[in-house]
């Protein structure tokens, strides 16, 4: 074997080794499967109750320890949902709610759309804009504001996040809150969320780099799991 085809066959090896114990910005849907940052939850019915204007909390359906063969397609409201797959098989851990889950795959569909302020489509958005659409897509209707979401819901201890949390941050060097993420995953100390950054657009980040770790400011919980 040539020396050129065995570094190309250690190559991913090394480049996993390299980039181990290392937080890295994830800014595709295909990465953060590869990063086990998203996950296919099991196909459950659930109906989500929502008032309008947006309540304090949203009730969902009772956990599951359900495992299912399932695929990820989209409903006629172009909301991401699971349909059985043989080839496919995934479950939901029983601390995990199906919709919060269902929140994060739709949120994942975001990633890549660029930073525009005042933005709630794919062709541009801000913080808010993106978790306002994610959450409308459920007919769940928030204020527009990060500000204003920071007000609902249940502020809940860095103990108890859990994915489908809302992050909020104080970025301007002040006392207000002005940016929001959405959480999907927190191991320790470090909770990863996907959010639109100004920079970078909508992209999946985490409190262990210093700028997000020093900015922090809570999380609230809107659906109830």
């Amino acid at each position: 074997m040539s020396a050129k085809k065995i570094f190309l066959l250690f190559l991913p090896l090394f480049l996993l080794v390299s980039t181990s114990g290392h937080s890295q910005i994830i800014t595709t849907k295909k990465e953060a499967l590869k990063k086990g940052v998203y996950e296919k939850p099991v196909e459950k019915k659930t109906t989500v109750a929502a008032d309008k204007p947006a309540p304090a909390s949203v009730a969902v359906a009772d956990k599951t320890k359900a495992t299912k063969n399932t695929k990820t397609v989209k409903n006629k409201k172009n909301v991401i949902v699971e349909q059985e797959d043989p080839e496919l098989i995934a479950s939901v851990a029983p601390t995990e709610s199906y919709i919060s889950l269902q929140l994060i795959n739709n949120a994942m569909n975001f990633l890549g759309v660029r930073y525009r302020g005042g933005g709630t489509t794919t062709a541009g958005m801000d913080c808010s804009g993106m978790v306002t659409a994610l959450f409308n897509l459920f007919d769940i209707k928030l204020p527009r504001s990060s500000h204003d979401m920071a007000l609902i819901g249940e502020k809940v201890d860095t103990n108890d996040i859990k994915k489908g949390d809302l992050i909020f941050f104080r970025t301007n060097g002040r006392r207000v809150i002005n940016h929001v993420g959405v959480v999907i995953e927190k191991i320790g100390d470090e909770i990863k969320f996907i959010h639109s950054s100004t920079s970078k657009g909508v992209v999946v980040s985490s409190t262990s780099e210093p700028y997000y770790k020093r900015t922090f400011a809570q999380v609230n919980r809107i659906i109830q799991q």
